[in-house]
């Protein structure tokens, strides 16, 4: 992109507004994940694929809300039934609590028998049904949990092998502040936590992980050359703005893919692609505020030992030889 051809952007001095930023955004999302669980019992609200229960979706044939369903529940004594709008304006899930063993019939046929008492036969049809148990809901999120956390080990080793320790642990933060942002921002609209979601999580890892190996690789490049006066964070300045346009290019391209995805795609796919656009948008911010910046602090605490500065150090063997008194 022309408009990012000489960029010089200084973002490494921008960085502290950027912690601030992240910071604030992290711990909003802390605190409806503990809202969450004061209200609920859970963190996050987790789906049918979680915690187990059956799932009903229901197409009317005229407009319907979600107080008139909710309200024929209760009044068939099902208060306990989660109830919520599912793409279109007529489409409706149906979240009951228990699990039907027989999977699909009794819930589907408890499902009409309660509706039938508020609407008319002709007004509504069930269009799916689906169950799983608890303890399989108890097993997913245990591997799921086991999925993210290999992937962040799986980036620390690989990093640790290209580059060196430094940017692995740099990568390890900026992914962690990736999920920790996402899963925030789902807590606070209370988006359904289905196996897509993990789907999409693992992708924003790979991502992530993939924007930050670009402005890492490009930062080695440069502190591989003569610096020729210029300090840390100016290469690493230079680095940044010198992958802007990939970056952006290459964030841009997905999010319109996705955002076709999400409204177009219908509502089977529409939360993979929320969680998708969350994560991009959210990556390419730690790419340039955060990834670097990590780097930087981390290399302030922990200064690596140049050889050549080392080289120049060391007292020579001809000035080791005492001269004759």
């Amino acid at each position: 992109m022309k408009i990012f051809a000489n960029a010089s952007y200084p973002f490494l001095q921008w960085r502290r507004k950027a912690y601030i930023i992240s910071a604030l955004l992290i711990l909003v999302g802390i605190a409806a994940m503990v809202a969450n669980y004061a209200r609920t019992g859970s963190w996050l609200n987790y789906g049918i694929d979680f915690t187990g229960g059956t799932l009903v979706q229901v197409d009317f044939t005229q407009p319907t809300s979600v107080e008139q369903i909710r309200a024929t529940a209760a009044g068939a004594g099902f208060p306990q039934w989660e109830i919520t709008r599912f793409g279109a304006a007529d489409e409706f899930v149906i979240r009951m609590p228990t699990f039907e063993q027989t999977r699909g019939p009794d819930a589907s046929q408890r499902v009409t028998q309660v509706l039938s008492r508020g609407f008319q036969p002709n007004q509504f049809r069930v269009v799916r049904t689906e169950a799983v148990g608890p303890k399989v809901g108890r097993e997913l999120q245990q591997r799921a949990l086991l999925a993210i956390l290999a992937s962040f080990a799986a980036t620390l080793l690989y990093l640790a092998v290209r580059f060196e320790w430094r940017f692995g642990l740099a990568a390890i933060i900026a992914t962690a502040h990736d999920i920790l942002i996402t899963l925030g921002v789902l807590a606070v609209s209370r988006s359904e936590i289905s196996l897509g979601t993990v789907a999409a999580f693992l992708t924003i890892v790979g991502y992530s992980l993939n924007d930050t190996i670009v402005v890492f690789d490009r930062i080695r490049e440069n502190l591989a050359k003569p610096r020729t006066g210029r300090s840390q964070m100016e290469v690493l300045n230079t680095s940044i703005n010198e992958t802007l346009s990939r970056t952006v290019l290459t964030g841009g391209s997905s999010l319109a893919t996705l955002a076709a995805l999400f409204f177009f795609g219908g509502p089977v796919i529409r939360n993979f692609a929320w969680v998708l656009i969350l994560g991009i948008i959210v990556g390419t911010f730690s790419s340039i505020f955060v990834a670097a910046p990590a780097l930087y602090e981390i290399e302030r605490r922990w200064p690596r030992q140049d050889k050549r500065v080392r080289g120049r150090m060391a007292p020579s063997s001809a000035s080791r030889v005492r001269s004759p008194a």
